[in-house]
């Protein structure tokens, strides 16, 4: 299930909850060790050299534990007692280039201005340009405001213990904290705190999507109408397109514009492809609409954005709005009658919300908050790093999959498609939260996926690798 982010505080709460029955700090730090060596040991291979960072707290505790559970490598652990008599040891060490830094200097307890010591004991890690591991927090940030106490660790990977603390989501703290994951299995008792942030974890979507009937045809999977491509950008609406093949709705039909109809419907087969005319009638059995991939040649018809505006009030099912179409959307003062969906990258949400998207960036947030409300209490998926879905109304929930080479062209387009295949699905249309949280989770882990093996693979090797785990 989903966990929620806290704060410090509430982590203290948690631990002190934990004490009250009995387990021991020591079994934790136990068990935190023994996560940190199993992820210490996919990031490495045999024989490669392992630096241990550990300062005197409960953090270096946890890193002196992995130790012993890193076998096969080549291990040197540091005591940092004072950075700075510890400093030549730490260049001496450095200069073997390991292939991890284990940080385990500071935990999440940190509030303060580190000493001139430290921060150029930790701006020499950094300087170093190597791999870094960090142990619930990177060592000098504030876990809860996200910001560095005079300097900060950059982490390449950042387990924390429990669930993510909130300041660990702040704009501030991302270009430390690297990718985030979280380990909770390791002897705290079962959280017993909320939050209206939540973090995404595979066990979220156990048993989902639901098994099919084996009397299940396509007429039970829903028909989902796609409106995208023009001169130009023909290429997305054949992506969206792949993509909500990929969710496996029943069928699928792409109006697209005349002007790259041959080459769009030269390139699908399954997919039922027509020219965009002013006066097309959408199927009788329509269960879900996307508009917008690749709309954004000078000459789409007023028609067209008139239709969006159209379709976007009264269509009874499901309706995802992306790309360029997410400017023809006005702002509604009640929600409209079915399912509605945006979205937007941080660019497209500034425009929407009449601000720049620095604003939006500097509290996501809010901004999903103020997206939603502005169009009819809408759900939001607010693109990005560490990708939000949620509305103005219950928890939002951030996504914990993906990472920076999802940044191609195309990849969106393959999001929307996917995303709107899976709400034109009947049986998929009662939780429709759920179903988006599914989407945007199952886009991450397959360009995760990918990158574990190749660095180099492009938008049509994501298609190919979307839904399959």
């Amino acid at each position: 299930m989903s966990l929620p982010v806290i704060t410090v505080e509430q982590m203290r709460e948690w631990e002190k909850a934990t004490w009250a029955t009995g387990q021991t700090e020591t079994e934790v730090i136990r068990r935190v060790g023994l996560v940190i060596a199993r992820r210490a040991m996919q990031l490495t291979r045999p024989a490669d050299l392992v630096l241990i960072l550990a300062g005197k707290g409960h953090n270096g505790d946890d890193a002196r534990a992995a130790r012993e559970h890193l076998t096969e490598r080549r291990v040197d652990l540091l005591e940092v007692t004072d950075p700075g008599t510890d400093l030549a040891k730490l260049e001496a060490l450095l200069s073997l280039r390991p292939a991890l830094v284990i940080d385990g200097l500071f935990g999440i307890g940190i509030n303060r201005a580190l000493s001139p010591a430290w921060v150029q004991f930790i701006n020499r890690v950094n300087d170093a340009h190597l791999k870094v591991f960090s142990v619930d927090v990177p060592s000098g940030l504030d876990a809860a405001s996200g910001e560095p106490q005079g300097a900060a660790v950059r982490a390449f990977v950042t387990l924390t213990v429990g669930a993510p603390k909130l300041g660990m989501l702040a704009p501030s703290a991302v270009e430390f904290v690297g990718r985030l994951e979280v380990t909770d299995d390791v002897g705290l008792v079962q959280c017993p705190l909320r939050s209206e942030i939540q973090w995404t974890t595979p066990h979220d979507f156990d048993g989902f999507p639901p098994s099919r009937a084996v009397t299940g045809h396509k007429g039970t999977y829903g028909h989902l109408v796609i409106i995208a491509g023009s001169l130009g950008y023909h290429g997305a609406s054949v992506l969206a397109s792949r993509g909500a093949q990929r969710a496996q709705p029943g069928l699928v039909t792409l109006f697209t514009l005349d002007s790259v109809y041959h080459p769009v419907a030269s390139q699908l087969q399954a997919v039922m492809v027509s020219p965009w005319r002013r006066d097309i009638k959408l199927p009788e059995t329509c269960s879900g609409i996307l508009i917008g991939p690749g709309l954004a040649a000078a000459d789409v018809p007023e028609q067209l954005r008139r239709l969006t505006v159209e379709l976007w009030q009264k269509f009874p099912g499901p309706v995802v709005v992306d790309a360029s179409a997410l400017a023809w959307i006005p702002p509604e003062t009640k929600a409209p009658s079915g399912v509605r969906v945006i979205t937007p990258h941080p660019g497209e949400a500034a425009r929407m919300l009449g601000t720049d998207s620095k604003q939006i960036q500097r509290n996501r947030f809010q901004s999903l908050k103020d997206l939603s409300n502005r169009f009819g209490k809408t759900w939001v998926i607010l693109k990005g790093h560490q990708t939000l879905v949620g509305s103005s109304e219950g928890e939002v929930y951030v996504n914990s999959s993906g990472n920076p080479h999802l940044g191609q062209g195309g990849s969106g387009d393959l999001l929307s498609g996917y995303l709107a295949g899976l709400l034109a699905q009947p049986p998929l249309q009662s939780d429709p939260l759920k179903t988006l949280t599914y989407a945007v989770w199952q886009h991450g882990t397959a360009a995760d996926l990918l990158q574990g093996k190749r660095s180099n693979w492009v938008i049509e090797d994501l298609e190919q690798q979307l839904g399959s785990e």
